[in-house]
């Protein structure tokens, strides 16, 4: 099983996967959140050029976020920086788009897409629509080395329902799946599996489980500080997708279990009452897996960490790993935030138990 970790972008991310690859993490995934992180692509460049083994990757790039030909040309830039360790991990957006004020793309422009980039990549013309108007495009010049597509960019799809279950296994890509606990992941995975089977996949699928988590020390509360620090803003997503739904409609695809629904239900109340109107969602994500703001930390109890969040004991953290491997995962990544660096050892210790 591989590890990798997540990293809210920022100029210096360098310096969190210059250490992960050190440790022997395979993977490091840069979010693409432009109202609260900084540029992947300039943090994933940075990267490149301090790091020699270790993938790097969109953990997930927002298609509406750049136009497709700007997103190739920034793949195969980043391809001659760092040859074939280069990752394009994209899906529908949800805090890119939510933090903003938008629903998720649809099924069918974000397919468009990832077969104009990956085309591109390829070397091949695409017809590519801008202002109404449709033109063949290609890479004009790859041959003076400014950019690499000779090297393969491996694809990989963020995919909760089942109609984008079903387009990842269409694009025969990678799967990426943001979880809270084994449980819930082993089935997800169940379902991707199928659709990756129905589809005629023969090839083994790459799995990859996403998770926020705190390695805790014996009889340390599930909400200590350090809990809330590092496991708290993923337990914090509950919320804000259950204010998105209220507030503005927007599908919630995770399931409030009834244990925290008083926690659900009291921040959704405080939500609603969010002023001005754009508070909303701006309000709602400010902070959106980086910290626990002050007015939702009553509502980010020690049983909404323990629902949501990948947090315990390093014994029982290594055996929920181990749940996931043996139902099928390939790897697991766990995000490191900027100001707790030093949280990436205990992680660390823990892929070691793996190798």
């Amino acid at each position: 099983m591989d590890f990798g970790i997540a990293v809210p972008s920022a100029a210096d991310s360098w310096k969190i996967v210059a250490r992960a690859e050190a440790l022997g993490f395979t993977h490091a995934w840069f979010y693409d959140t432009q109202m609260l992180c900084a540029d992947p692509f300039v943090a994933m460049a940075a990267a490149a050029m301090h790091t020699t083994r270790i993938r790097l990757g969109t953990g997930v790039l927002v298609p509406s976020n750049r136009i497709a030909p700007v997103t190739a040309a920034a793949f195969a830039s980043l391809n001659a920086l760092a040859p074939g360790r280069i990752d394009f991990g994209v899906g529908t957006g949800f805090t890119a788009r939510r933090a903003m004020g938008f629903g998720a793309m649809t099924l069918k422009a974000t397919e468009t897409y990832v077969n104009q980039v990956m085309a591109l990549l390829a070397g091949e013309t695409v017809d590519f629509t801008m202002e109404g108007e449709t033109h063949p495009i290609r890479f004009l010049n790859p041959e003076l080395g400014l950019i690499n597509t000779a090297d393969p960019v491996a694809l990989h799809v963020s995919a909760y329902g089942p109609r984008a279950r079903a387009l990842t296994a269409r694009l025969g890509a990678g799967w990426l799946n943001f979880i809270g606990v084994p449980r819930s992941g082993a089935a997800e995975l169940a379902a991707m599996q199928a659709a990756w089977a129905a589809a005629g996949r023969s090839a083994p699928l790459q799995a990859t489980a996403f998770a926020l988590g705190c390695i805790l020390e014996p009889g340390e509360a599930f909400d200590s500080p350090r809990a809330l620090a590092e496991a708290g803003p993923r337990a914090a997503v509950l919320l804000h997708r259950a204010a998105d739904e209220a507030l503005a409609g927007l599908p919630n695809s995770s399931k409030v279990p009834e244990a925290v629904a008083a926690e659900v239900a009291g921040y959704v109340a405080l939500a609603r009452d969010f002023t001005p109107p754009e508070a909303r969602y701006m309000a709602n994500h400010r902070g959106h897996l980086l910290f626990v703001k002050p007015e939702e930390r009553p509502f980010v109890t020690a049983e909404l960490i323990r629902q949501t969040t990948f947090t315990g004991t390093a014994a029982e953290l290594r055996a929920r790993i181990g749940d996931l491997r043996d139902a099928g995962y390939t790897q697991f990544a766990i995000q490191i935030l900027p100001d707790h660096p030093e949280t990436l050892e205990g992680w660390g210790r823990i892929r070691a138990a793996f190798a």
